[in-house]
């Protein structure tokens, strides 16, 4: 069974790998990557002695232990990783606020405390008391689950910052599974100053401690690198008897990784109402800086979130050089900052990184003397936005292109917010499934 996946992100590079442990020969697999280099969403750059990661700070962490030993071991071992405690964030005017939000809201000024705490408690209560179900929008969403203050002080202003769309225009069924309900004791807790905790799943992370995110996926890539065609686009794919043509060549199956919202321009024989629904499909690209400082000193955090206008255009700020005693050469620290932007839209120009520094600023996170240089990463797709309609037109997408004997597969290929270990996990579950169709055991 000649296999042809197109990307070799993560999710491409995953599944071949899982293929060839599954005892599919590699040289029936051929993996085609428009980008100079593998890793898609995953690569990272080293410059100068600084690590970034290109599309925004990955973390390594899984519900799954036999995902997260898998990736370890593709990364080179968990002593080719950094082990670290997530300490997180929200820049709140002057002043640093535990996150998630409801757990930190003790942090707040008395005033605004107060607020998001009747809040919680009112929307908390009117759940119980009336047993109303989720709202279908992300603007009453928020209400409905975090109540008045915390929609004003944070998840408002913070959520337009990432979404660049009114809130109203976002479906909540994104957040499902996604967001865990603080238990109202805690967020009690929290309000008198009370340390309680969110997120425990990814309280611990781990991270490469050389090269940056990449070396899980170059550790994937290695020992496929005679099937990776790379700087090799694929601009179309046919059928060609029982099987496929792509840049070509036959193959007998064909995994997509690539967008969803393109699969009618490379994909023939697309009808008209199923190219509508992937070209319907919404996504926010991603500007990364990092932002190399001339000092180690700097807090004891993983990242942090922005909310405020005032801070800039940036929503979230990662400090890399926590993450990896290697991240940035000795006596030096760096920021990698994110700036979310319409994929519809032209991304923003030189200005970008101005108004970026200024808000920098105007938060405390560094100093104008104290910037060595920065360095800029545009990515056209980084983030799914789950726009109303989101699910019935990925869905129709979908089930047209399975229903042909394509595979779509991947954040993008099958447009949903995964993260990498939810790559990895999907990934080895189409293996078994083109294991099985091989004959091979699964």
């Amino acid at each position: 069974m000649k296999t042809a996946i197109l990307g070799a992100g993560v999710s491409g590079l995953a599944l071949a790998r899982a293929l060839v442990e599954g005892g599919l020969d590699a040289a029936d697999i051929t993996l085609f990557e428009a980008a100079p280099v593998a890793g898609g969403l995953c690569r990272s750059k080293v410059i100068d002695g600084f690590t970034y990661d290109l599309a925004g700070g990955h973390i390594l962490f899984s519900k799954q232990q036999k995902i997260l030993d898998w990736m370890l071991t593709a990364g080179g071992g968990p002593e080719a990783f950094e082990k670290r405690q997530r300490n997180t964030a929200i820049r709140f005017e002057d002043r640093w606020v535990r996150y998630p939000f409801e757990n930190g809201i003790g942090d707040l000024p008395e005033q605004a405390n107060y607020e998001c705490l009747v809040g919680y408690v009112h929307a908390w209560h009117q759940r119980k008391l009336t047993g109303s179900e989720a709202p279908p929008d992300f603007a009453a969403w928020i209400k409905w689950r975090f109540g008045e203050g915390i929609a004003k002080h944070f998840m408002d202003p913070y959520n337009e910052k990432i979404w660049k769309r009114p809130l109203e225009q976002i479906t909540s069924e994104w957040v499902a599974g996604r967001v865990p309900d603080a238990p109202i004791e805690d967020v009690l807790r929290a309000a008198v100053g009370i340390r309680t905790e969110g997120y425990v799943h990814q309280s611990v992370f781990r991270y490469p401690k050389q090269g940056g995110f990449q070396a899980i996926t170059d550790g994937m890539a290695a020992d496929l690198k005679a099937r990776i065609r790379l700087s090799t686009p694929v601009d179309k794919v046919t059928r060609k008897g029982e099987g496929w043509s792509v840049h070509g060549e036959e193959y007998d199956q064909v995994v997509l990784t690539t967008p969803l919202d393109l699969a009618a321009e490379l994909v023939e024989g697309v009808p008209p109402d199923v190219k509508a629904a992937m070209e319907g499909l919404e996504f926010n690209g991603l500007v990364s800086f990092l932002v190399a400082l001339d000092t180690p000193e700097q807090p004891d955090l993983s990242w942090c979130y922005l909310p405020h206008p005032n801070q800039g255009p940036a929503n979230r700020v990662t400090w890399m050089s926590n993450y990896s005693q290697n991240g940035a050469p000795e006596g030096r620290s760096s920021l990698l900052v994110e700036i979310t932007c319409s994929g519809r839209e032209v991304q923003p120009g030189r200005k970008l990184e101005e108004t970026t520094l200024l808000g920098l600023e105007n938060a405390g996170l560094l100093r104008r003397d104290q910037v060595l240089f920065t360095d800029r990463s545009d990515v056209k797709r980084a983030y799914v936005v789950y726009v109303h309609g989101h699910e019935t037109r990925r869905r129709k997408a979908l089930e047209w292109l399975e229903d042909q004997g394509l595979f779509p597969l991947g954040r993008f290929g099958r447009f949903e917010y995964d993260n990498s270990d939810q790559c990895v996990e999907k990934a080895q579950c189409l293996a078994k499934r083109l294991l099985r169709a091989d004959n091979l055991p699964a």
